[in-house]
């Protein structure tokens, strides 16, 4: 929809025309679909986590409740150590979960290198610098 088909009129248009100019230059949009999509695949990450990993990892954890082992009164004065190794422990299984995904989503990422000439940032498998056409060794 256009700014003129919505009915505003002078220093509103010249807003409008500006927030949305903002929005296509800076990749506001493409940012927020990012963050959409972060937030969906965490929730898939944590659920194969809590589901299907730490499952098996609580066969060869103690089986008390671990997590709450604290030194100190009880309370909100103690130090809760338990806590923090389970949420140690857990981010290191969604760490290794998201690598695995990545690596088979995306696949081997060709690596890149740099132009002694120019200093451009081109692709590992160039065998000329597409900016200055310096050949590479």
């Amino acid at each position: 929809m256009s700014v003129k088909a919505m009915g505003f009129s002078g220093a509103a248009k010249g807003t409008l025309a500006e927030f949305k100019s903002f929005l296509l230059k800076q990749n506001a949009v493409a940012l927020a679909i990012g963050v959409i999509i972060g937030a969906a695949v965490g929730k898939v990450v944590s659920g194969i986590v809590d589901d299907v990993l730490m499952p098996i990892i609580g066969v060869v954890l103690p089986g008390a409740d671990w997590r709450s082992a604290q030194l100190g009164l009880t309370g909100t004065n103690a130090i809760k150590y338990g806590d923090l190794i389970g949420r140690l422990v857990d981010f290191v299984f969604i760490a290794a979960v998201v690598f695995v995904l990545a690596k088979a989503f995306l696949g081997k990422v060709s690596a890149t290198k740099t132009c002694p000439e120019c200093l451009e940032t081109i692709p590992g498998a160039a065998r000329r610098c597409r900016a200055c056409t310096e050949p590479l060794v």
